[in-house]
């Protein structure tokens, strides 16, 4: 049984609430990746969405105040790596502070230098055509040059956790 409270509109300046309303929409993740002057960067973002087929165009967004936004602002390209069920480990790699988060990882290098993970659901290299300032966080929009399908099941996060699309509940 729920409460009338559960259901009461809450307000806009309550971000614990906020957040876990956020969390009912589950989302892709991904590990973006770019490289510029010789160093790499990488981070999990499930902010990833389609724009435009024609032209092929793909946004993302990166906090303002994050350590990694001056090289994805000048690398001119940027790879996203949508995650496989089975990668888990490296979204919370990319999502935690390292000095090397590729240390150990087969990876190559694709546009731009930006780096492509191994084992991923589908992988799009793009150029970086767009950035925009809004709220708290950068918008960088890509117009995709190529992708790979690997036709492996996706990674999801919702409700605060990872998940796949079979595992009961989910698809």
């Amino acid at each position: 049984m729920t409460t009338l409270e559960e259901h009461a509109l809450a307000p806009a300046d309550d971000p614990r609430r906020y957040r876990r309303s956020l969390g009912c929409f589950p989302t892709g993740i991904t590990v973006m990746t770019a490289a510029h002057g010789g160093t790499r960067v990488g981070v999990t973002a499930n902010s990833f969405a389609s724009v435009s087929l024609e032209p092929p165009l793909v946004l993302w967004a990166l906090r303002a105040d994050s350590p990694s936004l001056p090289v994805f602002r000048h690398a001119g390209h940027f790879t996203v790596n949508v995650l496989a069920w089975h990668q888990e480990d490296l979204s919370r790699r990319f999502a935690t502070p390292a000095d090397d988060k590729f240390a150990g990882l087969n990876v190559t290098e694709g546009w731009g230098g930006a780096p492509l993970l191994d084992g991923c659901a589908a992988r799009f290299e793009t150029r970086l055509a767009h950035q925009f300032t809004s709220g708290d966080h950068v918008l960088l929009v890509g117009e995709v040059l190529r992708y790979n399908n690997f036709h492996r099941e996706p990674l999801v996060f919702v409700r605060g956790g990872h998940r796949w699309l079979d595992q009961p509940g989910i698809g």
